[in-house]
């Protein structure tokens, strides 16, 4: 075997080769900082998806649980989740397909919903936004890898994750939120194929009930890798996200098998998580993107830099940081949600600036405030 000679790049590099070989503190360093690379990319990539279980399990500390029950909310102070307002009524309801295709019936209405999946990736819009357009109708939500027959009157969707999220808003007529609650309430699920023994979803009010349904609890601690884990454990594997699967299985989460990393992978695994969440923190408050400008006289920023679709699809790539941008300040992706378009979409904009382009540095956080995760 021919010796690989010693190159510039590796005298000025910080790893060490004898004769070409890599030293013993090299191999140490190269794979502690290989992993520790892998796994920050990781933390970004499957950041929705561990934000998603967040507001499922957020919805079952309120006794919402899938199938059973639906959740009717007024954004306050006492619920912490990305992205509703305080002047819309918000509805949830959690879903699960595991037993095969659901429908759900949408009345005539100004009904604006969206169905996201456990991995936070968009099924279908439903209402205004939708096609049935507010006219209502049926809506047949199938489960991953379904190869059953698909009947006609329906308007067809189709999950990657068994578990999935309906999120319902409605335009309030005249400010009435009691008539705009008792809309959605009127919202039916049931399964294609009949079930004994099916019970329509309960829905309950919120109210001024404590609700956590973000990460911010776990998005910069070893705790974020156990949910990933859980999800990937739990849901079908998604052709598209085999590369990585990959990435995950160097750093011991593989599905159908334990997850029981040692002292140095945890360590890597928690320094990851820091990091990840402060990179993603900074790219959502101090966006470098030229395209983040709505107005060029002013400081306001779109919240979303792709308005294309609800996937931030590019021409020839997926757009990752629009993508880590939209998800570590909000929940729920959709085509309607980030159409810039007068009367199409929901314009969402962000002011994190001053005049002068400074940050609110030094103010007080507010509670509940998102936790520092500081780097290593």
């Amino acid at each position: 075997m021919a010796n690989r000679a010693t190159s510039t790049a590796e005298a000025a590099s910080p790893y060490t080769f004898e004769r070409g070989f890599p030293t013993p503190e090299t191999i140490q360093r190269a794979y502690d900082e290989a992993d520790l690379n892998r796994a920050v990319q990781a933390y970004r990539y499957f950041y929705p998806t561990v934000s998603m279980a967040a507001i499922w399990k957020g919805n079952e500390s309120v006794g919402v649980f899938g199938n059973k029950g639906a959740l009717l909310m007024e954004g306050s102070p006492h619920q912490l989740v990305f992205t509703p307002n305080s002047d819309t009524p918000y509805a949830g309801l959690p879903l699960d397909l595991s037993g095969g295709p659901l429908v759900v019936e949408l009345p005539p209405g100004p009904l604006m919903c969206v169905i996201n999946d456990l991995n936070q990736r968009y099924v279908a819009d439903l209402g205004l936004p939708g096609p049935d357009g507010g006219t209502g109708g049926k809506h047949l939500i199938l489960p991953p890898d379904y190869k059953g027959d698909v009947p006609a009157g329906y308007y067809a969707s189709t999950s990657s994750t068994n578990r999935i999220l309906l999120m319902l808003r409605v335009i309030p007529v005249n400010g009435d939120i009691n008539a705009a609650f008792e809309m959605m309430k009127t919202i039916k699920v049931t399964p294609l194929n009949a079930s004994t023994g099916w019970r329509q979803p309960e829905w309950q009010e919120l109210g001024n009930r404590q609700m956590i349904g973000a990460p911010m609890q776990f998005e910069a601690n070893f705790k974020y890798w156990d949910e990933l884990y859980e999800v990937i454990n739990t849901e079908p594997p998604r052709d598209a996200d085999r590369n990585y699967y990959g990435e995950l299985a160097v750093l011991g989460i593989v599905k159908g098998q334990p997850f029981n990393p040692d002292a140095r992978m945890k360590n890597i695994l928690e320094q990851a998580a820091r990091m990840g969440s402060a990179q993603m923190r900074v790219q959502s408050f101090a966006d470098r993107r030229p395209d983040r400008e709505v107005w060029p006289d002013r400081k306001w920023e779109w919240a979303t830099l792709r308005s294309e679709n609800g996937t931030f699809d590019a021409p020839t790539y997926v757009d990752l940081d629009a993508r880590e941008k939209w998800f570590y300040q909000a929940q729920i992706e959709s085509p309607a949600m980030f159409r810039r378009t007068a009367g199409a979409g929901s314009l969402y904009w962000l002011g994190l600036k001053d005049n002068t382009g400074a940050s609110p540095t030094g103010l007080p956080c507010p509670s509940p405030c998102r936790p520092s995760s500081s780097g290593p």
